[in-house]
Parts: C-alpha cells; structure tokens; sequence
C-alpha cells in the first residue's frame, strides 16, 4: 500500500476505494451497490451529538427490495437515534452494528440513492470515528457476507471550519506556530550515533569497510560476529568473513556493566569491547548508526565510518515495545521487520499481546480450537464456529487483518529471531477480561466434546457458565469476554496455555521469565450472579464479595507461575485492591502482592482521570513498575488534532514529542495538555504522591505501546509506529538528560529547547532517510509542513527539518517534480504544499492562499 496521500485522498489510502460490489449468487441478483460516508455537523441540534450521512446508491438495473437484506459494518459510537429513512440501525454486541428496512421503508430504485442520516453521540474529530468494514448479507443466502466497500469524501468546508476555530485544531497555521522554534541543524554538527551513546568523542578521518574486511572475535560474541556479517552483506558487494585476526575486532572485557559496551573506530580498524553478548550486540548497532543513512538503498563495494571513541551503556534495563496483534493480525515477516526496527535502536523487550476479544494468534496444539474458531472473523449469526466481525474484518472469513495466527513453528522461529537480536519475547495471554476470543473457542470445544459423550473433557478448560446471568459491558462494549475466576477449570486453561508456552520457549531456546496475564478493564457486574461464585463465596470465607475474586485469582496465577520459575506480569489493576475512602469507592495499591516481584504495566496517567499519579503509588507499595502511560506512550492514538490525522483519541494525543520529553521520574512535570488534548499550563500535583527513593528504584523501565484497532495493514501499522518508536528509544536508553532536573516545567528550558532541535535533525536528516531503506523500508509518517502567510509572504517549516518541502501554485498536487521551498514566496496566489522523503513518498498536502 502506497502511503503518499492528501487529505482528499488519506481516506482513500486508509479506509477504501468506493466500488460496486456484484454478489453473484445464484439465488441473488446481481446487485450493484456502492457506498459513501461523510461527516456533517458535530454539536447537532445544540447536544453533544454529532450528524453524518451515509449515501447508498443502487446502481443495478433494477430496484433494491423493501425487505430481505441486512447491512452490517462497525463502528465506535453509541448511536442515539437508529431510525431514518424507513431504516432501521440497531446494536449488536463489541463495536458490530446492522441497518435493516422497516416496513415502511419502499426500497431504492435502479439508478437511485437514498441517504441514511446517522446520529451518534459525541463529536466526530477524526478519520478514524467513521464506520467501516461493510458487508450485506441477503435473507436468502443468510451466511453468506458480501463485501461493500465505502468511499469516504473529504468533509465540507463548513464542517472543516468549525474544526478549524479551535486553538488546538492543527491546521497549517497551527502548525507553523508548533515549528517555529525548531532549528535547522547542519548535517555535519548533528550526533553519529543515535540513541544519543553516554559518552561519544568524534577525531578526524575515516575508516572504510568493505566485503575484504574481516572480522575476529572472542568465542563469547561468535553469535554477534556472525550477526554483523550478515548485516554488512545487506549494504556490501561481498561479505566480510570471520578470520582470526580481523580490521574488525569483537573482545570481551569484564569490567564493563552486561549491556555496556564501547566502539573505538581508528585509520586502522574498528575495537568493540564488552563483558556480555548482549553488549557487543549493541555496539554493532552504534556502528550501524555511523553507516550513511543511504547505504541501505543499494548495495556498494564499501562504506566509510567516522573516526569516534564511544562508551555506552542504557539507562535502563528494560526497554520496551508492546504490539497488539489480537485485534488486527501482523504477519510473520512484519513481526520480523519489526524486531528488526527495535534492535537496530536498542529495544530489548517486546511485549507480545497474542490474545484479545477479538482474535487469539498463537496456535496452543492441545487446544486447536483457540486458533480454529479464535483466529477467524466473519459473519456469524451465533458466534460459534468463528468471531463476529471487528474492527472493519468485514464478513469474509480468513481474510487479513482480522483472521489469522502464527503457527507453533512460526512462533517458535519469532522466538529464535528475537533471540538472536537480544529481545525478550514477553506474552500475553489476557485475562480474566479482553478473553472472549478463548472464551468463544473453549465453548466450541465444550459443544464438540459433549456430541461425543465425554462430559469431563468437555468441561475441563471451560471458561465461563452458561448459567450465569450477570450482565455487565466492557469498556470496548462486550458483555460476554470476562472468564469466571471461580470457576476451577478456568485455572486448568490458564495452566495449560501456560506449561504450552514454555515448552515452546525452551524448543526455541529463548530466555522466559515472566508472563503477562492480563489484567485490565472487567467491568463492574462482572461474577455477580455466577452460580460458581456463590459455590465458592459458601466454602471460602476469604472471598466475601465479587472484588475478592479478583486478588483469589491473582493469588493462584502468581502461586502457579512461581512453580514454574517465572514471575507474574500484568496491567497496573492486577496489583490493586478496591476499598472506602470518606464513603467513597477507591483503589489503593494490593498489600497482598507488593514485594513478591509482581511486575504492573501501568497504563492509566491520562490527565484529568484521577489516576495521575498511579504508577507513583504502585512503585511505592513495593510492585515491579514498567511505565507505560497512555499520555506519552499510547502510539495508536492520533498523532495530533487535525481531522485527517488517523487515530484513537480518547487518551490526548501523541507525537514524537510526547515520548521524548517523557521524564520516567518526575512524568508529570512536562504535562502541556489534558486527556482530550486542550492546552494545561499548570498541573495541580498538590495532592498526587511523588516517587521515594524506595520506589524508583521498582521503575524497572519504560514501554511504547501499539494497540491495533485500526491497524488494519502493515503499512498504518508503520505510519502510526515511527517516528513516535524513536522518541521512546532515546528516551530508554539515553542518560537523564541536563533539564531533567529543577523545579519548573522542563519545556521551557533552552537546553530542552535545543536538545529537541537536535533530536529532530538528527530523525530527519539521519534515522529516518536510514529506515526509508533499512529492511525493505518503513512506511513511516512523513509530517505536514506548517505554513503562515505574512506581510506579503508565504513562510512554510517543517517539524523534521532534512525533509523536502515541494509546492504547487497551479492547482495541481505537489510531486516529485514540484518546485522545492527554500525562503519565503511573495508570489501570489492558492498554494499547495508537502513534504516528501528521500525514497519519494509524500505526505499530507496543505494548502494556502497569499491574497
């Protein structure tokens, strides 16, 4: 998928191209149906409430019938009035909707169109809040889906314009102002080596390796010689062997810290020295780094290296990338591609979320059904042998991205891959809400075991009673995805995926010392009139209520982990306890688990919630903390308030900046903007807890996360993930930058101010011109130039200097061609304007007009 795109055209690169769909049964006729979606007017009628159209047209040569079809699609909305037009929208279950005729709806004639006004709650911001994944079924052919494609034109000017009267919205004058006191660097001034090294001298001259130059080693790093070897051979004419003496030099030195390394390059050679496997590795990476960005374009008989003498070690241990593959699936190759992205800039941990409402993507070979009916989304009328369609999969089974799973040898080969390149492969099976894609699956097997009589097997890994009416909705709209706790044969499934897993790490010969289970998000109801529960509230005089249930069952998963040598992960609830404060519901952080090495993800900072200060209590109260907050970390949403911005953004926004100011110590000191991303010049912090000494020293790290609702391709997959990555990446292993410290605000620091400058030269003059190359090339977002027109003149910058800013006066959209903006134009007239990368690729086009 090509990612060059205009906001006339960004829906068109991410969502579909309006088509006609032709069904082609035999007992249907041959129907020619296209659709179009667009927003109309948020604030409608005076209410938070938000109106949009969706068009129908029959372009079939002969008339759509009053009855005997239904129209499904998703969509993230609550939607206030269902009636319009004779049709009629209803609910069905996760973020899954259906629009069917009413008795007094007459059908759309040959040639016709209807238009189908859709009321939803709340305002409509954004690209990603329109629905999607269409498909029609007919009452004659009832599981059988049709794919309807829809287009999505670019919304009125009016509708735009109420978006544009916000302070915040970026429109390109926005922009401009956000770029204004950006710097534009030299190449020759900017660091080598990125993530920024501890230490680093630069000396005069160059070394040049080619395929002659050979490489020597200590047996210790033969795994990383080999390693680099390879990775040369991708940008080299030959392939440098490993000799016994070689220009290129890999020792050991136990002095150095395990991850620590340093990289001498001289006229004569190259030294790299380490104590651990691991540490040479990441020298490799650094000299990597000093390779030409462009030298992964095309292969070339040699490179030459700056002279440097580096020293280097992270700043912290743990250094982590979570990506959702439950939700939308990744391949086995963009998984590779993307372990390839995290050890080139040092991650060392990826968080593997396998497992989701919405799909479960690792084969477990004792239990086939969790991938069998787990994997696959499509149409279904009972949700028994496949998933309801999710997050625009659409009614056609085993289609990416919403069906599909890695093989146990597939998996297994990802482990030895993210072995080799020193990451730790952490899964998750999520538990016991966010479960109903297990849930469904155990009770397709239950069904199977029971047709043939065996009543034990059948029950063994079952995960929830069917004879329990409570009734909850999750916070993605679910109202069957949470496991019952007291149920025992819940904790013989957990067991079993559990003892499956490790058999596969110790195949693979991957390091496994902890699972993540879940832990998030069940909602209240959940258990309350379980029959299970009340067996068990009867015989255990611990569990006196429903919320009791959630620390029996952490308790039991982290007695069986530890059996098993491992530690228990989770999101930041599983470490929590419910009690009264003042009459009033709250959590405190579980005495029952601190200082057992429970190690929480904490997730909840947004601003605004309540919660700010979460991870603060939890490292206190003696838990294991991996910082990873949806204010900075969260890369799935939108990366800033422009409308054709794709995107969540429930939690703010995130850009680049937001992982890079982060402060893992003090993270609430560079707070600029609360949960929907409105200017906040001050944060009251009078009544959040600070960190003790006690507890950083529980921060064992930080994580980006990707969740994948709309992750509906590698290409958006990439686009949303870079350069956000590298924000984190700097921020993970650099050393505590000078404006860490002192009492205000850190952005407003002139060494914050220049430190960024940097930052961003170096991502667009060095990193990100690398990855347009770097294992096939990355579909990174290229950003929109800001642009400001002003006593006479257009002015235009850019958030990444070193990209191209190329512009049209003609009407017709910038390319390649188009001239390139130096200085400001007094020329007057409409101008168009984009930013292009090295490889070509283009981004958004804005536009202005110098009058």
């Amino acid at each position: 998928m090509n990612l060059n795109f205009t906001k006339k055209h960004l829906f068109v690169t991410f969502l579909a191209l309006l088509c006609s769909v032709y069904t082609g049964f035999s007992q249907v006729k041959d129907y020619k149906i296209s659709l179009e979606w667009q927003p109309v007017k948020n604030n409608y009628e005076g209410k938070n409430q938000s109106l949009s159209v969706l068009s129908i047209t029959n372009g079939s040569e002969f008339d759509i019938p009053a009855k005997g079809w239904t129209l499904y699609f998703n969509y993230g909305a609550d939607i206030p009035k269902p009636e319009s037009r004779g049709l009629s929208m209803s609910y069905i279950n996760g973020d899954l909707y259906k629009i069917e005729p009413t008795a007094a709806f007459e059908g759309i004639p040959a040639g016709g169109k209807l238009s189908y006004q859709m009321l939803k709650s709340g305002s409509t911001d954004n690209v990603t809040q329109s629905p999607q994944g269409f498909y029609i079924v007919f009452d004659s052919e009832p599981n059988k889906a049709i794919p309807i494609q829809c287009a999505y034109p670019e919304p009125s000017a009016e509708y735009l314009n109420t978006l544009y009267s916000s302070k915040t919205w970026m429109n390109p004058s926005f922009v401009h102002s956000k770029n204004q006191d950006i710097q534009d660097i030299p190449s020759s001034k900017l660091p080598l080596i990125f993530p920024s090294p501890t230490e680093m001298k630069v000396n005069a001259g160059e070394f040049k390796i080619s395929s002659s130059t050979s490489i020597s080693t200590d047996p210790l790093f033969a795994k990383e010689a080999a390693y680099l070897s390879d990775e040369l051979t991708k940008i080299l004419t030959g392939k440098p062997s490993i000799a016994k003496q070689g220009a290129i030099n890999i020792k050991k030195d136990v002095n150095l810290a395990s991850e620590a390394y340093s990289l001498q390059v001289t006229e004569n050679g190259i030294q790299i020295a380490a104590s651990s496997p691991a540490g040479a590795f990441y020298a490799i990476q650094s000299l990597k780094s000093l390779i030409p960005p462009l030298s992964w374009k095309s292969k070339q008989a040699s490179v030459s290296i700056q002279l440097v003498d580096v020293k280097d070690q992270p700043r912290f241990g743990y250094r982590s990338f979570m990506l959702d593959v439950a939700r939308n699936f990744q391949t086995k190759e963009e998984l590779f591609k993307i372990l390839d992205l995290m050890s080139l800039y040092k991650l060392n941990v990826f968080h593997f979320h396998f497992s989701e409402d919405e799909g479960w993507r690792v084969e477990i070979p004792s239990l086939p059904e969790l991938t069998q009916i787990g994997s696959v989304r499509g149409h279904t009328l009972d949700n028994k042998n496949l998933l309801q369609a999710s997050f625009a999969s659409g009614g056609v089974p085993n289609k990416l991205h919403g069906s599909g799973y890695l093989t146990k040898k597939e998996f297994i080969e990802l482990l030895k891959y993210a072995t080799a390149r020193h990451i730790e492969v952490i899964p998750e099976i999520e538990s016991p809400g966010h479960a109903r894609a297990a849930i469904r699956a155990m009770e397709y097997r239950y069904e199977r075991f029971m047709k043939a009589g065996n009543v034990a097997e059948a029950t063994k890994y079952r995960l929830t009673d069917p004879q329990d009416k409570s009734q909850y909705r999750s916070a993605q709209n679910w109202n069957d995805n949470i496991m019952d706790v007291s149920m025992p044969s819940v904790y013989t499934f957990v067991e079993k995926v559990t003892d499956e897993l490790i058999l596969m790490y110790k195949e693979a010969g991957a390091p496994l010392k902890t699972i993540h289970y879940g832990g998030d998000e069940v909602p209240s109801g959940a258990w309350e009139k379980s029959p299970s529960y009340q067996k068990l509230k009867k015989s255990n005089p611990s569990i006196k209520n429903v919320d009791d249930l959630w620390y029996y069952y952490f308790g039991k998963l982290n007695q069986m982990v530890k059996k098993r040598g491992l530690f228990l992960s989770g999101w930041e609830e599983a470490g929590m306890r419910k009690t009264v404060l003042d009459g009033k519901s709250t959590y405190i952080a579980n005495p029952d688990f601190g200082n057992q090495h429970f190690q929480l993800h904490v997730w909840n900072n947004v601003i605004g919630w309540g919660a700010e200060d979460l991870a603060h209590k939890l490292a206190n109260g003696g838990y294991k903390v991996v910082l990873s907050p949806v204010s900075n970390m969260y890369f799935d949403l939108a990366t800033n308030s422009s409308y054709f911005e794709p995107g969540l953004k429930w939690g703010g926004y995130v850009d680049v900046d937001k992982p890079f100011y982060f402060l893992p110590f003090d993270y609430l000191k560079n707070v600029k903007e609360d949960g929907s991303g409105r200017p906040l010049k001050n944060l009251d912090q009078t009544k959040m807890i600070r960190l003790t000494d006690y507890g950083k020293s529980n921060i064992v790290g930080l994580q980006g996360l990707l969740w994948s609702e709309h992750n509906t391709s590698a290409e958006r997959l990439e686009y949303m993930l870079l350069p956000k990555l590298l924000g984190l990446a700097e921020r993970a292993w650099s050393k505590a930058p000078e404006w860490e410290t002192g009492e205000s605000s850190a952005l407003n620091d002139l060494k914050y101010t220049n430190d960024w400058a940097s930052f961003v030269n170096v991502l667009g003059k060095r990193e990100l011109p690398r990855l347009s190359y770097y294992h096939g090339g990355f579909a990174y977002r290229i950003p929109e130039a800001g642009l400001k027109a002003d006593n006479g003149k257009v002015d235009a910058n850019i958030q990444l200097p070193g990209l191209t800013i190329r512009y049209t006066i003609d009407g017709s959209e910038p390319s390649e061609t188009s001239a390139i903006y130096t200085t400001p134009i007094s020329q007057k007239g409409k101008f168009k304007f984009a930013a292009f990368d090295v490889a070509g690729r283009k981004g958004r086009i804005t536009e202005i007009e110098n009058k």
